[in-house]
């Protein structure tokens, strides 16, 4: 395979991670977007409230890197640099990755903590990233061979 064809690949790839992760993202943030509207808001703890701006604040950073590659693609595909596109694209995906885990996590702390509080309020939001972090990254990260030629 050859370096064109190679990069044609990457980008495929690269187009088809954002179709799947961008939609998550923005669900998730137009929830978190009406949590103060609804009629209870005003029940939360100050931990609460922290802990949903929290999860406001990285899902909208997630959204903002997972859109980054876009802009990016925009403004440099014309100027015939693809690889710098595809390795700014990697990384903002991965940087979009962590700020959603944490906003996810933040999330599931907030609502347990308003739902049950006490233990569970580390408990299962801790499951959740414990997995998110074992599935997500250290998995991928430990594959000592590649599949690929």
């Amino acid at each position: 395979m050859d370096e064109q064809e190679r990069s044609e690949r990457q980008m495929a790839e690269l187009l088809q991670e954002l179709r799947i992760a961008l939609p998550g993202v923005q669900f998730l943030f137009a929830f978190l977007l009406t949590v103060p509207f609804a009629a209870r808001f005003g029940d939360v703890t100050s931990f609460q409230k922290t802990a949903y701006f929290v999860a406001l604040l990285t899902t909208a950073a997630s959204a903002v890197f997972l859109i980054a590659p876009t802009a990016t693609h925009r403004l440099r595909f014309h100027k015939g640099d693809r690889q710098f596109i595809i390795e700014s694209a990697n990384r903002y995906l991965i940087v979009a990755l962590v700020l959603l885990g944490v906003g996810i996590v933040a999330a599931l702390m907030c609502l347990t903590d308003f739902l049950y509080g006490g233990l569970a309020t580390i408990i299962w939001p801790g499951l959740i990233t414990l997995v998110l972090l074992v599935v997500w990254f250290i998995r991928p990260l430990l594959r000592s061979r590649s599949s690929g030629p």
